[in-house]
């Protein structure tokens, strides 16, 4: 086990953890220790404790010593200075016609360096910036290009809930967002309404995803069949949140009803033809017969007619009867009607019909 504190060099900014040395440092307290870029003043956001030495990436660093007044006096002064410098790099910027937009400075706190942040579209050649800006400060210049998502971390604001923004408050690290997210959580695709101040998806979208799609696993999806305590219906509406679904009953389809989506048992997930089987009529309940697809008659000629030697042509149906030559006179109604004639069987090629009909005309004898 090793003894730590807790330090934070920002508001919202990460917790590093460093050797107290000795120190008991109370949470709140301003340190001065030793980093990589020199002498820092700190704030303990967390004292001492013990920690597995599993949990550490690197060696402690050690605290030099508790904030004494004169070590706050310079961290006020300071921060005078930085807005000095904000002021003077603005003008050179303008000065030199450069597309960059300056964010913030910073001053180390033993004064050996300032840190300008700046965004931009694209690169920048800001080689004669430093020279000029070097020139002004007499001491070491450095300019950071950082993106839009840190911009809003570093300035600050209220989000579109009404609460701070989460980069400044409580969230350290920026995790990619997609498109995707936001519609697991089923929210509107509308890039004003799903994007930050940053002009980035919001960063809620991202540690609010685990819980929404622990939530998708326990609810029925879309336009799935599901069983009720009232009967059978679809599901045309979920709230993952409150965990209901909205069903349209079979038996009431106008009036969808709303149930916990513990009382529903899915029978189909999802869209689909429901299981062949599920649903069987009622005893004594008419099935619906299929409308059949009406056909039009086809055409005499195309018709054969059975070579039965005792059929009778009188006794087909009208629409069953061979087409009568132009050269065949109609038997009067008084007249017997004459012996049927045995023939062979008809092709089915229309030409040939059309002859033996003609030839059948001037055989048969008049009445």
């Amino acid at each position: 086990m090793t003894e730590i504190i807790s330090v934070r060099f920002k508001s919202g900014g990460k917790d590093y953890y460093f050797n107290p040395n000795g120190l008991q440092v109370q949470e709140g307290q301003e340190v001065i220790i030793e980093t990589a870029k020199g002498m820092e003043c700190a704030t303990c956001v967390k004292g001492n404790s013990m920690i597995d030495e599993e949990e550490l990436i690197s060696p402690l660093r050690p605290v030099l010593r508790i904030a004494t007044p004169g070590d706050l006096r310079q961290l006020e002064e300071n921060r005078k200075k930085e807005e000095r410098a904000f002021q003077i790099c603005q003008q050179k910027i303008a000065e030199h016609g450069l597309e960059m937009k300056l964010i913030e400075v910073e001053y180390s706190f033993d004064g050996s360096k300032i840190l300008f942040f700046f965004t931009a579209d694209g690169r920048v050649d800001f080689r004669a910036l430093v020279k000029d800006l070097a020139s002004v400060f007499r001491t070491r210049i450095e300019l950071r290009q950082i993106g839009v998502r840190d911009e809003a971390k570093l300035l600050g604001g209220l989000g579109v809930c009404g609460r701070a923004y989460c980069c400044t408050t409580f969230l350290n690290d920026f995790h990619p967002v997609s498109i995707k997210m936001a519609k697991t959580q089923n929210l509107s695709l509308n890039p004003t309404k799903i994007s930050g101040a940053c002009g980035r998806l919001m960063c809620c979208l991202k540690y609010e995803q685990d819980a929404y799609q622990d939530l998708i696993k326990r609810a029925p999806k879309q336009d799935s069949l599901v069983e009720t305590p009232d009967g059978v219906g679809t599901v045309c509406q979920v709230n993952l949140l409150r965990e209901t679904s909205k069903v349209i009953l079979d038996s009431d389809p106008d009036s969808p009803q709303v149930y916990p989506n513990s009382e529903l048992t899915v029978v189909r997930s999802g869209k689909g033809r429901r299981p062949a089987g599920y649903e069987k009529p009622e005893e004594g309940e008419a099935k619906p017969v299929p409308q059949q697809r009406r056909e039009r008659p086809a055409p005499v000629r195309e018709r054969e007619i059975p070579a039965s030697p005792a059929s009778h042509e009188a006794s087909e149906p009208a629409d069953r009867r061979p087409a009568r030559s132009v050269h065949q006179k109609q038997p009067q109604a008084d007249s017997p009607a004459p012996a049927p004639e045995q023939e062979e069987p008809r092709r089915s090629r229309p030409h040939y019909r059309r002859h033996r009909s003609h030839n059948r005309g001037g055989q048969s004898s008049e009445s």
